[in-house]
């Protein structure tokens, strides 16, 4: 017991004045694919639930192609703003921090790396594809080739706007780089010239702190460790502490399938044809409800992605279009039109070349086939509907059997027949009987001139 004693005196003797010596558990949260809308929510309420907690460190472990940039920035908010020490760590072996995830391990108070990772290629990917190669974007150690020529030469709207973004990621991360005293040169090139470093180099670089075989090998190489967060140094005591896992939950996982591009563009088909229906069928209910909650689900989903307002126009002008083949058949023409415009819409829908938030071709394919498929189900009918004879109004009257009902009580020539669901007054040149099958002739207002027909009604 006095050993024991003796040696926590000497920890802490051995504690800076002023530094607080942590304790509590470990939160671990996990980060496997691409960074979008949902991945910022876990980890943002991720390190707010460890504040809660009071948790001494948040280890996110780390393996990303990249992402978007909305995403990434909302998580390094949360980073910076978090009285917790953060300590991001590239892991298991054959893991990678590309784009997004460099930033966030810059960010990060503690940055880690198993042996086998990869981290770099920081620079934004160009929205809608633009064109032209930002000035950063030379070989390493390369010299710039221009002309004078090419100099002189007033750059487009489109090299403009990707030379800003460049730089200004460039800055941001430079910005982060230094904050925590990591490698800045290196930061500015993995943004301008797309490098990409192994650990062992990122540690030689002093790119990131240290590396680890796994989450528990990393704890035992910061317990002891001093971090300046929020203004005030913390001595971390990790060795021995609880582990506590967090995976994503089921709002997380809602979350991620929903900013799924390919799901939000089949929410919106759904929604919008619900509606249709409903608004064709009132009543039912049905189509109203379902198509008025999957439309909602997707404008959120939307509204939290980089979309082409121009491809969600399109999109929703060619489900219009054909739906409108349906009420108002015209033979194809709008409806045609209309997988056309959806095609281009939703081609066009995402703003963005990051890994992970394309719609498949094969997706749209299909859907507008299906389409396709209905609307010429729809012209068929169609077709075979104006050929067929009018079962209705005078024309179905004409021509159809009927049994007499009652006889007129002065005139043996007037009679009464149920046709269509309706009661007739019909008259016949000839004395009617009780009984008798008649055929009708002409209708001359309310009344019905009919003959005598002894032919078998219709279907016996």
């Amino acid at each position: 017991m006095i050993r024991w004693l003796l040696r926590g005196l000497l920890c802490l003797a051995l504690i800076a004045p002023g530094t607080l010596l942590a304790a509590g558990s470990i939160s671990v949260l996990t980060v496997d694919g691409p960074i979008g809308p949902a991945t910022a929510d876990y980890l943002t309420r991720g390190i707010e639930r460890a504040e809660k907690d009071k948790a001494q460190l948040v280890v996110i472990q780390i393996d990303t192609p990249g992402g978007l940039d909305t995403s990434m920035r909302s998580i390094i908010k949360a980073i910076l703003a978090s009285p917790v020490p953060v300590a991001s760590f590239v892991a298991p072996s054959g893991a990678r921090a590309a784009s997004a995830g460099t930033y966030i391990l810059y960010a990060s108070h503690i940055a880690a790396m198993a042996p086998g990772t990869n981290l770099g290629a920081a620079t934004p990917v160009q929205i809608g594809g633009m064109p032209g190669q930002p000035e950063g974007d030379k070989p390493a150690g390369g010299k710039d080739e221009k002309t004078k020529d090419d100099k002189a030469a007033p750059a487009g709207n489109e090299e403009t706007l990707a030379r800003k973004q460049v730089n200004d990621a460039a800055a941001y991360i430079r910005g982060l780089a230094q904050l925590r005293g990591r490698n800045a040169d290196w930061a500015e090139r993995a943004v301008r010239e797309s490098v990409s470093l192994t650990a062992a180099d990122a540690q030689r670089l002093k790119v990131v702190d240290l590396l680890a075989r796994d989450v528990p090998d990393l704890l035992a190489k910061l317990d002891g460790k001093t971090l300046e967060v929020a203004g005030q140094k913390i001595a971390l005591a990790t060795n021995g502490a609880r582990l506590v896992q967090h995976e994503p939950d089921w709002r997380a996982q809602i979350l991620a399938v929903i900013t799924n591009p390919s799901v939000a563009l089949i929410l919106m088909m759904i929604g919008v044809y619900g509606l249709i229906f409903e608004f064709s069928n009132p009543g039912s209910g049905v189509g109203g409800v379902i198509g008025g909650i999957c439309l909602i689900l997707a404008l959120y989903a939307l509204q939290l992605l980089p979309v082409n307002f121009a491809g969600i126009a399109l999109i929703l002008l060619g489900i219009l279009f054909m739906a409108a083949e349906a009420f108002m058949p015209s033979f194809g023409i709008i409806g045609f039109g209309g997988i056309a415009a959806f095609v281009v819409g939703a081609v066009i829908l995402i703003d963005t070349e990051v890994p992970g938030y394309g719609i498949p071709l094969s997706l749209i394919i299909t859907v507008a086939l299906s389409s396709a498929l209905v609307i010429f189900a729809i012209i068929a009918m169609a077709v075979r509907s104006r050929r067929r004879a009018l079962v209705s109004g005078d024309a179905g009257l004409v021509g159809s059997q009927a049994t007499l009902l009652d006889l007129g009580v002065d005139d043996p020539h007037i009679g009464w027949v149920q046709l269509q669901g309706e009661r007739w007054q019909v008259r016949s040149d000839a004395p009617l009987r009780s009984g008798q099958r008649v055929r009708v002739l002409a209708r001359k207002g309310l009344l019905l001139d009919v003959t005598a027909d002894e032919r078998p009604p219709k279907g016996d």
